[in-house]
């Protein structure tokens, strides 16, 4: 087959480029021939919340990647929409994750569709945004009918999608694991190129810092006295994408100091291994989210993983298996944090992980794809 993936990829820099370009590999892996259509413009320098948007690694070499939409600009999604339907792909599947993204992908859509022949497949990553804006309801709903089928990645985003679109084609297929971020290393290994005190144990909060991700819950939890007990130290690794300032107070107000170690920068794929590899739990304390790029890493890590009870995250961590999933407030937390330590769950957790992780393949998002396309190309 001929397929193209609309989304975020190099020269970008995120978890979207990551699965994007992953799901390339894949399909190429297959026998299809793929392309990666990006952005020369993703977000206006205004709306981005970050420092940069951009990677400070060459370009994939086995990858077709071409930069050709601006997300803000109508006349060059009309030139770009009516180019690609001159391309007549079989499949072209869009990575859909906020409804800011709606106008430029729906057009594009619209556009490709025209030739009778292309099916347009979207990858949702949430419908219902994490926060919430005036007008969400309708660019999502704008987007969910220019679309040919969909492939969700936990049951609560299926369930949003019924809220637009009953007819759709769909099928769920949980976040792959994420394989390509280097080799698994020594323990030793990783903290002594991240610097950090063999004496401790490690507790890793990854990624991105926003404020529904809980990160102040987490520090209330690490602050609990029935904590301090253990040599642990909680490693926070990833850039603020919210104000740092009422984190910052927070961890003075609490005395943590000393137990709080902040590598708030964005976390280059290189180096990605070094901190799931110096750790011994991975703790994503959300106060609502759908599915997590950090579950599917954590996964291929062999890393014991705590989540809350919220969205999609305990459809992937069978409960005291792999991990934990916990209500999602700060004794919680701290409570299987407590005993992740105090029973010594480590090792018998990672045996269940390498069990565990064969579910999430590659090849299952692939097949998921495949079977939409071909229910839509049957309509």
């Amino acid at each position: 087959m001929k397929i193209k993936i609309i989304g975020t990829a190099w020269p970008f820099r995120c978890g979207l480029a990551a699965y994007n370009e992953r799901l390339a590999k894949e399909f190429q892996h297959a026998g299809h021939q793929v392309s990666i259509e990006t952005f020369t413009l993703q977000y206006p320098s205004l709306l981005f919340p970050g420092k940069s948007q951009y990677a400070t690694w060459e370009k994939p070499d086995s990858l077709d990647i071409r930069r050709g939409i601006n997300s803000v600009n109508p006349f060059n999604w009309i030139r770009r929409g009516g180019c690609i339907r001159k391309e007549n792909h079989d499949l072209v599947i869009v990575k859909y994750w906020i409804p800011f993204m709606s106008p430029c992908f729906s057009i594009l859509a619209r556009l490709i569709r025209g030739n009778r022949k292309t099916r347009v497949i979207c990858i949702a990553d949430n419908i219902v945004p994490h926060e919430k804006r005036i007008g969400d309801h309708f660019l999502t709903s704008l987007f969910m009918n220019s679309i040919d089928g969909i492939v969700t990645m936990s049951k609560s985003v299926s369930q949003d999608v019924l809220l637009f679109r009953k007819d759709l084609p769909s099928r769920l297929s949980p976040h792959p694991m994420f394989d390509d971020f280097g080799k698994i290393l020594e323990r030793e290994e990783a903290l002594a190129m991240l610097e950090l005190d063999p004496s401790y144990r490690y507790i890793l909060f990854f990624g991105f810092i926003r404020d529904y991700k809980g990160l102040d819950w987490l520090l209330k939890a690490f602050s609990r006295e029935d904590l301090r007990k253990f040599p642990v130290r909680l490693l926070v690794a990833g850039e603020f994408y919210a104000d740092s300032k009422p984190y910052l107070e927070l961890i003075n107000q609490l005395n943590l100091e000393k137990e709080v170690i902040l590598r708030t920068r964005f976390i280059p794929n290189s180096e990605v291994n070094q901190y799931f590899c110096a750790s011994d739990l991975v703790v994503q304390p959300y106060k609502h989210a759908t599915q997590s790029g950090v579950t599917q890493i954590g996964y291929y890590f062999n890393k014991p993983m705590l989540v809350t009870d919220v969205g999609g995250l305990s459809e992937i961590i069978p409960h005291n298996r792999v991990g934990y999933v916990v209500q999602p407030d700060p004794e919680a937390i701290a409570g299987a944090i407590s005993d992740f330590f105090g029973n010594n769950r480590k090792t018998g957790f990672e045996k269940n992980l390498e069990k565990e992780k064969q579910k999430y393949l590659w090849s299952n998002m692939v097949n998921a794809i495949l079977e939409v396309y071909n229910e839509a190309d049957r309509k």
